[in-house]
């Protein structure tokens, strides 16, 4: 009978044990770009690093599971979550009523806005002072976007007429602003002030446009996206990143590649 119990237990245990395993065993594959410095990109030694990065690791460390990161072109990010190349899309993916047709959104972690660079004293008055972009004055002028963006599609449908020039990576569109191969470019303006306006290259250039948030096409933020169904993993991830702006782990990452805080506390609790 002992020699039984004996073995019952250690069958139970080892039971036990392989349950406790496979939990702690969980992976999330997250998708993002790897070239989109300061919020994800490689460093010098192959290594990712950036906000994005920052929060995945700071979610997956509250939802106790494992990362692995897949790269993945911008273009072809929501395609390949829908194709379960990846669970998670942390890639500063903005939340709007387009994507949410196809994909669900954590609550925001950071906030997201578009604004124009171009040359210093070119004097385009190319806003209205209500905010409204002037039409005629974007005649003749080449504006440089990255393709398959929120700031594409802002374009297309306030300014249709414009002559714009897309690209594929933020690298080229600036090298074609400073050989003046466009005038402008719209773009994140955290990004724009740490990789071009604070750096020798970005010397002669400046916004020339007020900050564009409009809701429509810049959606609430920007949120961890997920496949539809997966309500349970939504419901961590909320819990997550609610954490993240309450402890102050949000404004912690922040401040490593910025000198201000970029996600709003009122927008997520």
């Amino acid at each position: 009978m002992k020699k039984t119990a004996i073995l019952t237990l250690a069958t139970m245990a080892f039971a036990l044990g392989g349950m406790f395993q496979t939990a702690a065993a969980e992976t999330l594959r997250v998708g993002m770009e790897c070239t989109y410095a300061p919020f994800n990109f490689k460093t010098a030694a192959g290594e990712l690093d950036g906000y994005d990065v920052d929060v995945a690791k700071g979610v997956a460390k509250i939802v106790g599971a494992d990362l692995k990161f897949v790269c993945q072109k911008w273009d072809g990010m929501i395609p390949a979550l829908l194709a379960n190349k990846f669970d998670l899309v942390i890639a500063s993916m903005s939340i709007t009523e387009k994507r949410l047709k196809k994909m669900d959104f954590s609550k925001p972690y950071r906030i997201s806005v578009g604004r124009l660079v171009g040359k210093k004293n070119a004097n385009m008055k190319l806003f209205d002072d209500t905010g409204k972009p002037i039409a005629a004055n974007f005649a003749g002028l080449k504006v440089g976007l990255g393709r398959a963006t929120t700031y594409a599609s802002w374009f297309e449908a306030k300014l249709p007429k414009a002559n714009v020039v897309f690209y594929d990576s933020s690298d080229a569109m600036y090298i074609d602003l400073v050989n003046g191969r466009t005038d402008m470019i719209m773009t994140n303006p955290m990004k724009a002030f740490l990789k071009f306006l604070s750096k020798k290259d970005g010397a002669g250039f400046e916004f020339v446009s007020p900050q564009i948030d409009e809701q429509k096409f810049f959606g609430t933020g920007v949120g961890i996206g997920l496949r539809k169904g997966n309500e349970a993993l939504l419901k961590r991830l909320n819990a997550a990143v609610v954490q993240l702006s309450t402890d102050g782990s949000l404004e912690k990452y922040a401040l490593k590649y910025f000198p201000f805080a970029i996600h709003n506390q009122k927008m997520v609790p």
